[in-house]
């Protein structure tokens, strides 16, 4: 009985670790770092980790490209800014390189405008409170203040 136990605590190999690694990749999108992370967890060899990793992104089954680029596209239909969308990238161990192209084709007023307009409505506040929360807001979302002072004081009819 011991000995059975031994063999199916056997390292994850081969033909296994391919397979798994497939499935992981068919459920969604993961950084190449993420993915490494996944199947150490399952107890697979990290030399043969390092190597399918290699030749799946040589394959480009997996692409951190691709991912930075699916986390920005999230992030934004989340109406979250620059700043955020850097965190989640690290978060999610991107180069944020690889995401730079894709954040400055963003037109970041239109998006905070619209994150604005979507939570407080196209009136220009007057009360200094609710500016503050509208600065506070627009700020946790990622947005830099020069943006940010630009869209609370936008009024759509001048």
């Amino acid at each position: 009985m011991h000995s059975m136990e031994s063999q199916t605590q056997k390292a994850l190999t081969g033909q296994r670790l391919r397979s798994l690694a497939f499935a992981y990749l068919a459920k969604r999108e993961f950084s190449k770092a993420q993915l490494r992370l996944k199947l150490l967890e399952k107890d697979a060899d990290a030399v043969e980790v390092d190597t399918l990793l290699d030749e799946l992104s040589d394959q480009n089954y997996q692409s951190d490209e691709r991912m930075a680029g699916m986390v920005v596209r999230s992030n934004l239909r989340q109406g979250r800014g620059p700043q955020r969308i850097r965190q989640q990238l690290k978060k999610h161990q991107i180069d944020a390189e690889l995401a730079s192209g894709d954040l400055a084709e963003v037109d970041w007023f239109a998006e905070a405008l619209a994150t604005k307009v979507k939570k407080y409505g196209t009136e220009v506040a007057t009360d200094p409170k609710l500016k503050a929360k509208q600065i506070r807001f627009l700020q946790y979302r990622g947005y830099s203040m020069d943006v940010i002072f630009r869209v609370i004081q936008f009024d759509e009819h001048v």
